[in-house]
């Protein structure tokens, strides 16, 4: 039996039930493979359901607010997801007559749409003959095949896209798709793979030559750049003052509590004695920390952060033009990135009233 029908034949038996698998609605299979970026399952569910509820159709979500969608997707993180999820719908309704594309050549040309995903919107909706490599299927047929080239090298890449074309089942192209997924998610795991119920014992290369643990292979990425933000929870009535970031950084256009940032980690009195902060507190500013520490990683970069409540609101001596100040029930419409939001998920009481 082929490495294909053995794969599909363990996809009926073992494959997960997910809402999008039961469509091939392309606009819903778009959503899903969205969301799932970089998500976990179980995490980007909730967003999925949430999503399709607001925007059941793609010209709802063309003609929704920017604001509205990244409140909707606040907390999942990679923001810029979201963005051109807006301006794919948007580009649906204008090139494409509102009616989302099947086709791989069309779905491609959609802002936020590479060949993983436009080959899953064609093989899931239309059972185009595409096959999808993501995470899963350089793991698997890596391993599966015995390639030690860097899967994010650029030879890697094309040699792998070509690998997962040639294995593929172009008369079942989404089952096929779909199942050495999941064969990469539940059996053929990054760490501690489930090589001794595997149905490929007797023909994988990685397994036969001890090379299950190394495989696949990747090149070191750029070394992260660390950067410490200090973060200010400035009450005034039933007010707290927040600020919208701008262009040219992470977080476009997403709200926080006003930052000063740091070259280095600071002391609570060093931050105290530094010039950035005395330039907008008074000598009398009173500042308690809030929790610990916390480490946010981002794409080559990671954030330090450090919570302060300031107990005199009125020490503030000047104000970014970005700072303003919001009444407490208008938080929650305010789309946070994740590193606020979460920390408000965990200080609700921060922002209530009676607090």
């Amino acid at each position: 039996m082929s490495f294909a029908l053995k794969l599909m034949d363990w996809y009926r038996e073992n494959g997960r039930d997910l809402p999008w698998r039961n469509t091939q609605d392309p606009y819903v299979i778009w959503l899903s493979e969205i969301i799932l970026q970089q998500t976990r399952v179980e995490q980007g569910m909730p967003y999925f359901y949430r999503f399709l509820e607001a925007f059941p159709i793609v010209t709802k979500f063309a003609a929704a607010d920017e604001e509205e969608i990244l409140r909707l997707w606040q907390g999942l993180g990679y923001y810029s997801r979201a963005r051109n999820m807006h301006k794919a719908a948007k580009m649906v309704v204008d090139t494409f007559d509102g009616i989302f594309p099947r086709r791989y050549q069309d779905a491609i040309r959609l802002p936020g749409v590479g060949e993983y995903t436009a080959a899953a919107i064609a093989s899931f909706s239309s059972n185009e003959p595409r096959a999808v490599v993501d995470g899963n299927v350089y793991r698997v047929l890596s391993r599966y095949l015995g390639v030690t080239e860097a899967i994010n090298s650029t030879k890697g890449k094309k040699l792998f896209a070509e690998l997962a074309q040639e294995m593929l089942d172009p008369q079942h192209a989404g089952i096929y798709n779909q199942a050495i997924m999941d064969f990469g998610a539940l059996q053929c795991k990054p760490k501690k793979p489930l090589c001794a119920t595997c149905i490929f014992q007797l023909s994988c290369v990685a397994l036969r030559d001890g090379l299950v643990d190394a495989l696949p292979v990747k090149l070191k990425g750029r070394a992260s750049k660390n950067r410490y933000f200090h973060y200010f929870i400035i009450r005034k009535d039933d007010q707290l003052l927040l600020s919208k970031r701008g262009e040219g950084d992470v977080w476009t256009n997403l709200f926080e509590f006003p930052l000063l940032e740091s070259t280095e980690d600071l002391s609570i009195d060093a931050l105290y004695a530094s010039a950035d902060f005395n330039q907008y507190f008074t000598a009398d500013v009173q500042i308690k920390p809030v929790g610990e520490p916390i480490k946010h990683v981002l794409s080559h970069q990671n954030i330090y952060a450090r919570f302060y409540v300031v107990n005199n609101p009125n020490s503030l001596k000047i104000k970014k033009t970005e700072w303003n100040y919001f009444y407490f029930e208008k938080i929650d419409t305010l789309a946070k990135h994740k590193l606020i939001f979460s920390f408000l998920e965990k200080n609700k009481q921060l922002i209530s009233p009676n607090y």
